[in-house]
């Protein structure tokens, strides 16, 4: 039995992805903050589709989480792409310690109960993560949203070592979308959108293929390979021009 939990699955690219996974015949577990929207699934696949209302900020979500893993009957996948984003050149500290606490403390939470699930059912699993591009260089326009992604990569590195030497075959999948065509986006002006259905579909692969670390799609590959050879002295000299008002949502899930 395929089993995959997905958290952040009410919108955007979770929805699609959660789709990607229902039609392929998995059993999937779906969480989100919004509950209207994950009792949709129910009704796509009777008895194949469980949901919880969930958010990965409140203490109770690990306990949440394996009250769903139960209901199920186990789980072989956990894909986290709950998360949130703020362009913030104002560096206004509220908005900077909102998006530390969804996609440092929570994601944190989700990663330790899901990989000790792993560890104590003695069979493996893998874990994957939808992070993103900009987690590659500070982006001065969203300060949080960069770091926090470069957080989530290496916080899936450190993991991935750890199930290495303690043998516990658990692997890991990293996947990087560049700008999505998601609610967060709409009123701005972004270059190379991708469509979620797009994005979903190179997910199920990436995920399915077991692939380490997966940049979606090509157009971005060749992006975060130039960024990559920008040295440091000048990377802080490019004046990156915030796409949208300030303190508003980047591209996320």
């Amino acid at each position: 039995m395929k089993r995959i939990i997905i958290t952040g699955a009410t919108s955007g690219i979770g929805r699609e992805t959660a789709l990607q996974f229902i039609s392929d015949g998995w059993t999937v577990g779906l969480t989100g903050r919004r509950s209207e929207l994950l009792e949709g699934f129910r009704l796509l696949a009777p008895g194949r589709v469980f949901t919880r209302t969930m958010d990965i900020c409140h203490e109770n979500a690990a306990d949440t989480l394996h009250s769903l893993i139960d209901e199920m009957g186990g789980m072989e996948v956990y894909l986290h792409v709950a998360g949130i984003g703020f362009q913030n050149p104002r560096l206004d500290a509220d908005t900077e310690l909102a998006t530390v606490r969804t996609n440092v403390e929570g994601f944190t939470r989700m990663m330790t109960a899901a990989f000790n699930y792993f560890k104590e059912r003695g069979e493996g699993g893998q874990i994957a993560v939808v992070s993103s591009i900009a987690g590659t260089k500070g982006l001065g326009p969203a300060p949080a949203y960069s770091a926090t992604k470069r957080y989530q990569n290496t916080y899936l590195e450190a993991l991935a070592q750890l199930s290495r030497t303690q043998h516990l075959n658990i692997s890991f999948t990293d996947i990087r979308p560049g700008f999505v065509d998601t609610d967060l986006l709409k009123g701005g002006h972004y270059p190379m959108l991708m469509r979620p259905a797009d994005v979903a579909r190179r997910i199920f692969r990436a995920i399915t293929h077991r692939q380490r670390v997966v940049i979606i799609d090509g157009r971005y590959r060749m992006l975060v390979a130039l960024w990559r050879l920008i040295p440091r002295w000048l990377w802080e000299r490019i004046e990156l021009s915030a796409t949208r008002h300030p303190e508003t949502k980047t591209p996320d899930h």
